[in-house]
């Protein structure tokens, strides 16, 4: 080149420019593990499932890739929040179906015993019951 940028110390510009060079070798270094993720994925062999990671669990990792162009013939049954990772992993999801069953019956999967608290919950409205009309009455005195 015709003219170098040549500072003096006294300038003050060699720390800047002592952080603009390791800044740029950073910068050039950070673009190697690019570089070789881009050629280890030159080399792999193409990926040939529809969920290559098998944890998917919106129905989209459910059809086919690329998807059919009503992507569903019919309209799938959901039975869960995750009906992709349920399809892959049926094992799991047996065990979510247990607590799933029952919620809807009203109970809860593996619950401690609640016999009594029927008893012990009438018990406490009566009482608050009875002091509401208490206080009802002294209001109807003044």
């Amino acid at each position: 080149p015709r003219r170098y940028a040549d500072y003096l110390p006294s300038d003050g510009f060699t720390t800047l420019n002592q952080v603009s060079t390791i800044g740029a070798f950073l910068l050039g270094a950070s673009t190697l593990p690019f570089l070789y993720n881009v050629w280890i994925s030159r080399k792999a062999p193409l990926v040939e499932v529809d969920d290559p990671w098998g944890w998917g669990r919106s129905l989209e990792w459910a059809t086919s890739c690329p998807p059919p162009r009503h992507n569903f013939v019919t309209i799938p049954r959901i039975r869960s929040e995750s009906p992709a990772f349920d399809l892959h992993h049926p094992e799991i999801a047996a065990i979510e179906l247990e607590e799933n069953e029952a919620a809807a019956e009203g109970r809860v999967a593996d619950a401690p015993n609640m016999e009594g608290r029927d008893t012990l919950v009438q018990e406490r409205t009566e009482t608050k019951t009875e002091t509401h009309t208490d206080t009802e009455r002294e209001d109807e005195d003044r």
